[in-house]
């Protein structure tokens, strides 16, 4: 998960789960148990398969327990005959220049690797220099005729490095018309910005990192973007690609403008309607060795066949993959992924059994779909919705599992980018029936519904819900799960402590997996498609599939 939610559980030590484990009795309906997930982590999450990490062995235990529970179930291979969907990645480990070399008239600065910027590149080159490339501030990097902005209005970047800043221009700004105020567009997002930057033709990016519009701490960024890192493999080999994709961190950045005498709220000053780009005067140079490894990652994929409309399909999606081994952090260097997102796949084992153990069999078909390389930026689901097994246009929905709630059941249900489609409003008929209620999110600049797998069939077209459990936990009140996730998102989100525990709470994540698989079991005896709601980025992508 790439810190996609705002409502994340809090877990990860003994004293806070001898807590949980003060609950109320579950209330959720369904045939998902709280003990049968928990039995699905203990094994995903264990040491043993080393966090989980594509190309790893923890990648051939992880897919061979999850096909192997398929098999099981008698569910058939979603694959032709396979339970697998190989993916070919690129692993590219890139070991940056110890310093980052910024030279001015002003004055010179030199910064350090991890500590100061974070860069990378996604082409498949042995060695990548860049020398004395003069540097811009480009402000929030956004091309976006539909809310007439243009950041590189009458620039040429070409063989030049771009500063831009993360999030929207209307983040924090008081004003819900710019953009869409507080809530993130695609535009906000750093994938969104290193896109337009190659596509501008420039040499290199940096993103300026500031916690609040990031929805993060530098130590994420440092985990996330050191080592290895996987993409699908490109028959350009990424050379359309900036050379250097990176970010910097605040207090490098304001150096770097004070340097070119900008000073001030510098995010006030890149979304004024008559901002242009400002040349900083300075002029960087860096390098990265890259060791490069191709391989076949999977997605394992299997279907229940409708029992009247078969090419029709509903499909459930989690994550298998996690960190792998990095850093070591208090004396552990495995990143389990317990929560992230050991969690999402169990639920998605656990509803499987619980679709084939029903009386009447659904009328269309259930696919279930464990994607690899989310924590690498979305690249199994990526995958499959540009290769799908299963006709997009007859894709009914995609119900995704990502990061559930490690404290318990709550009477508040979290949906993600609330108000994209028709299938929150099944959600809040089955939250209703429990006397639970529905909302959107609490952080909307953090950009959660872009930011799992659900986003890549949101892209084709395809309805996506991604839903969690709030923080008014029905145990323990609003504040204590507020103060559970709060501690999840700044101590063990990405962290070697996302760790696995026999006194875990699975209550809430058991109380999701049921909402969904209650959703997915009316949807598959349905006739009709939900669609998207007016105003949604996604809505003329299905209508025009649909042939509307």
């Amino acid at each position: 998960m790439n810190l996609k939610y705002t409502y994340l559980p809090a877990l990860l030590g003994i004293a806070l789960f001898s807590a949980c484990k003060q609950k109320a009795a579950s209330t959720s309906t369904g045939p998902v148990t709280a003990d049968e997930i928990k039995s699905h982590i203990a094994v995903l999450a264990d040491d043993s398969l080393q966090g989980r990490k594509p190309f790893s062995a923890g990648e051939v235990k992880a897919i061979n327990y999850i096909s192997g529970q398929f098999k099981k179930l008698g569910l058939a291979p979603g694959n032709n005959g396979s339970y697998f969907q190989e993916v070919p990645m690129v692993q590219i480990t890139g070991t940056p220049t110890p310093t980052m070399s910024i030279t001015g008239a002003k004055g010179n600065l030199t910064l350090k690797a991890v500590e100061d910027y974070v860069i990378f590149s996604r082409r498949e080159e042995n060695s990548i220099q860049i020398k004395n490339a003069p540097m811009i501030f480009a402000g929030y990097g956004i091309v976006a005729p539909e809310y007439h902005w243009n950041d590189y209005a009458g620039l040429d970047v070409k063989g030049k490095v771009v500063v831009v800043l993360v999030n929207d221009p209307g983040f924090k700004s008081g004003d819900r018309t710019l953009f869409k105020g507080d809530t993130m567009t695609y535009y906000g997002r750093w994938t969104y910005k290193y896109e337009e930057a190659a596509r501008q033709g420039a040499a290199g990016i940096l993103i300026v990192h500031q916690t609040e519009p990031a929805s993060y701490g530098w130590s994420v960024i440092k985990t996330s973007n050191t080592g290895g890192k996987l993409f699908l493999q490109q028959a350009d080999k990424h050379r359309s690609r900036c050379e250097v994709e990176g970010w910097i961190t605040d207090s490098v950045a304001k150096k770097i403008f004070a340097s070119a005498g900008i000073t001030g709220d510098i995010r006030a000053l890149a979304r004024k309607r008559d901002f242009k780009a400002i040349p900083l005067n300075m002029n960087l140079s860096v390098g990265i060795s890259n060791q490069l490894k191709y391989a076949m990652s999977h997605n394992v994929i299997a279907v229940l066949k409708g029992t009247a409309r078969p090419d029709e399909s509903i499909i459930y999606t989690a994550h298998w993959d996690h960190l792998g081994v990095g850093q070591a952090i208090k004396g552990d260097s495995i990143y389990n992924g317990a929560v992230d997102n050991a969690s999402g796949v169990a639920s998605l084992l656990s509803i499987a059994k619980a679709f084939t153990q029903v009386s009447t069999k659904p009328q269309r078909s259930i696919v279930f779909l464990a994607v690899t390389g989310e924590e690498q930026g979305l690249l199994g689901s990526e995958y499959y919705a540009t290769h799908p097994i299963f006709p997009l246009n007859k894709t009914v929905a995609n119900l995704n599992m990502d990061a559930l709630g490690f404290y318990g059941e709550t009477n508040d249900i979290a949906i993600t980018g609330k108000g994209q489609n028709e299938l929150e409003d099944e959600v809040t008929v089955e939250a209703t029936k429990n006397g639970w209620h529905t909302v959107g999110d609490k952080k909307p600049g953090a950009g959660s519904y872009y930011r799992s797998d659900h986003f890549n069939f949101a892209k084709v077209g395809v309805p996506a819900l991604d839903i969690n459990n709030g923080v008014e936990s029905i145990a323990h009140g609003a504040e204590w799960g507020q103060k559970q996730a709060d501690d999840y998102n700044d101590h063990h989100y990405h962290q070697p402590s996302d760790n696995y525990s026999a006194d875990m709470d699975a209550t809430g994540m058991a109380q999701i997996a049921n909402m969904l698989f209650n959703i997915g079991y009316k949807l598959s005896n349905e006739t009709t498609f939900p669609g998207w709601k007016n105003g949604s980025e996604f809505k003329a992508v299905r209508d025009k599939s649909m042939g509307k």
